[in-house]
């Protein structure tokens, strides 16, 4: 008896040993409280942030092709961001905060890891407050890596960062613009062969209209049903259980549009798309004035666009383009002639998809970026990545709860709504400044090519998504931007925007860590 009380004495702990270690978890929550409590304060001006520059990203082409007001983008941005966040978000909540930073670094220390955080927090707030009021697009992504990078390398050196998984985040971002360009040019080469460059477009876009409303519809029910939200079980779908239920949910929209949309729409299209008016498809426009936005109804353009440039009739501006055989008169074929003018009516046909495109790209985002958590927990594993503003306040409560850096505790729900509350007021206060970035500075849009960029940039968000990628949102959406405007008719790309904007790319990971380390020394003085 004595032997086994021996043996149980050794392996259970004893009263005051327990006593000892609440006392000690005691103490060690009374310290960093106020660590949680800046957090809180950190993520919601972090998430604002989100929504001021990256969640505008998404109706930006919705907004300057006029199919959508501010107000009405504001609203579907809303209520798609949040849907996004709830069914897709916890398969990216985790990636960042347990991909770019060794954790074990800190298990002596978890208030280090506490601390660092807030800096996190306080850099990537800082950065896209900059960023926002410039006007400039920028990855939180890259901002969240960046601060986690520079906070580490104040605390534990260069050994503390995983390097191979920070060259994998990177990887992605310049594959990000890239691979979403090369499907979006794709798309629209696709899209003009079977409808913009056709005697009749209109008629061809009401034939492929169902079609268009399918693969969207369908996209967006695989993404989710394959390895959606935790919350509701979903994960567990097998494959051929995802395809088989997207199939059918796109057969239903398919179906819908075909016996019930499209005859209303041919009656809207009619009445209202009259070429003679159409060169604002809206009659409220958006005007955009320094710091603000001034919402006011402007009548359609003046008659002098419309018989000038939009009255052209299909024999003085031919839209078939003959072939050549050669390599000149081949890309001549297959690049749309830069003078050709669009069809009106069928622009305003396809209006109609491009709403529901927004909310797919919302969607997205809400799924892929809106908080993303990612290196904000320095965790060493680049599993699930979700949101940046969620992720270091999910790394303090769960180290606050148990000082344990590992932080196995999930995402709460609670923790995933007060994210996208804090992304939606940052959308509705500033995100018109990007919006007019992306939907009227870069290139021109209307509603067939901003369709296929909204598209396009999309499901490369979902895409990554599922695969577990912290791709960034904002990257998708420009290149998807800058392909288009490359091969559409019109006025292409405005270079120099996009150079300062793709500058502010390179520059922000380097300035988050720097704004990190100096936010670091700070709270350590104040500590």
């Amino acid at each position: 008896m004595e032997v086994l009380s021996s043996t149980v004495s050794a392996i259970l702990p004893t009263g005051d040993t327990v006593v000892t270690v609440v006392s000690e978890l005691g103490s060690f929550q009374s310290r960093f409280l106020w660590f949680v409590i800046l957090g809180f304060l950190l993520a919601f001006l972090l998430g604002a942030g989100m929504g001021a520059n990256d969640v505008s990203n998404a109706f930006g082409t919705s907004v300057g092709s006029k199919v959508l007001t501010i107000k009405k983008a504001y609203i579907l941005a809303t209520i798609m961001e949040t849907f996004g966040t709830v069914l897709l978000g916890f398969n990216v909540a985790d990636t960042m905060r347990k991909g770019v930073v060794d954790v074990n670094l800190y298990e002596d220390d978890p208030g280090a890891l506490m601390l660092g955080q807030v800096a996190i927090l306080a850099a990537g707030t800082t950065w896209l407050a900059i960023a926002t009021f410039l006007k400039l697009p920028v990855s939180t992504t890259h901002s969240v890596v960046g601060a986690t990078i520079g906070f580490s390398i104040l605390f534990k050196g260069f050994d503390g960062i995983q390097w191979t998984k920070v060259i994998e985040i990177v990887i992605s971002w310049v594959i990000s613009p890239l691979f979403s360009g090369l499907v979006a040019v794709t798309m629209y080469i696709l899209l003009d062969f079977a409808c913009l460059r056709r005697s009749d477009p209109l008629k061809y876009g009401y034939i492929l209209l169902p079609f268009f409303f399918f693969f969207v519809f369908f996209a967006n029910s695989f993404m989710i049903l394959l390895s959606g939200s935790k919350l509701f079980n979903l994960p567990s779908l097998s494959v051929q259980m995802a395809l088989l239920g997207s199939v059918v949910v796109g057969l239903l929209a398919a179906f819908c549009v075909q016996f019930f949309l499209k005859p209303w729409l041919r009656n809207w299209v009619e009445k209202k798309g009259d070429s003679k008016n159409s060169s604002n498809l809206n009659n409220i426009s958006v005007v955009f004035e320094n710091d603000g936005i001034q919402m006011e109804n402007l009548e359609s353009e003046n008659s002098k666009n419309n018989s000038e440039a939009n009255i052209v009739s299909r024999e003085e501006n031919p839209r078939l383009q003959k072939f050549e055989c050669s390599w000149k008169g081949f890309w001549r074929w297959v690049i749309p002639d830069p003078n050709r003018v669009e069809d009106q009516k069928t622009l305003r046909m396809f209006g109609s998809l491009q709403v529901f495109t927004a909310c797919f790209a919302g969607f997205a985002h809400g799924a892929n970026d809106t908080f993303p958590r990612p290196s904000i927990s320095l965790l060493f594993q680049f599993q699930e990545t979700f949101s940046n503003a969620i992720a270091p306040i999910t790394a303090l409560i769960s180290i606050y709860q148990d000082s344990n850096v590992h932080q196995t505790t999930p995402t709460p729900v609670y923790i995933l709504l007060f994210g996208t509350f804090s992304v939606c007021i940052g959308l509705w206060l500033f995100g018109h400044r990007v919006i007019k970035t992306i939907g009227d500075d870069v290139t021109e849009v209307n509603q067939a090519n901003g369709f296929i960029v909204e598209f396009g940039a999309a499901s490369t968000a979902m895409v990554a998504s599922k695969l577990g990628l912290p791709i960034s949102t904002t990257h998708a959406v420009v290149g998807a931007v800058v392909g288009v405007g490359l091969v559409k008719p019109g006025s292409g790309v405005n270079w120099k925007v996009f150079w300062k904007i793709a500058s502010s790319w390179v520059i922000t990971l380097p300035i988050s860590g720097l704004l990190s380390a100096g936010f670091m020394m700070l709270l350590k003085l104040a500590l």
